[in-house]
């Protein structure tokens, strides 16, 4: 038997991807270590690019190209600690030829713990950027528009 990993879902306009705070993830006092939390968004911004239809791994093997961070903005306003169950709510937000916006917030309940603006870039293999292929600019588009 295969079981799928959870890998978060789509509601309007947003993706959720939902996971908890591991020993792992924090400082010895139980508090979620400041880097824990770039961890916690990309693996939110992966699932999410992965259930938009968009294969990381095969667009890396077959030569296009990989996502890569060009820019992050982090905002804590409060802390996160072991055992705490969070929330990673990721929205796309300007649309770029090589690149995008995604805004994402780390929340605690109703609480938000983290906010980040991050812009990704699409980067061949020689490492310069690279327009994203016109599908997965449709298939973001769309997750916009769902909102």
């Amino acid at each position: 038997m295969h079981e799928a990993p959870y890998s978060g879902r789509f509601e309007a306009g947003a993706h959720l991807f939902a996971l908890r705070v591991y020993f792992e993830d924090t400082d010895a006092g139980g508090v979620v270590y400041h880097a824990s939390y770039l961890r916690f968004l990309e693996r939110a911004r992966s699932d999410m690019l992965r259930l938009a239809g968009i294969g990381q791994r095969d667009a890396l093997e077959s030569g296009e190209g990989s996502y890569v961070v060009a820019g992050l903005g982090l905002r804590y306003r409060a802390p996160a600690r072991l055992d705490d169950d969070l929330l990673v709510v990721s929205r796309i937000g300007r649309m770029r030829g090589a690149s995008c916006a995604v805004h994402q917030r780390v929340m605690r309940g109703s609480e938000t713990v983290v906010e980040a603006d991050i812009s990704v870039a699409l980067i061949g293999p020689d490492g310069r950027p690279k327009r994203q292929p016109r599908q997965w600019i449709e298939a973001l588009e769309r997750l916009k528009g769902t909102g």
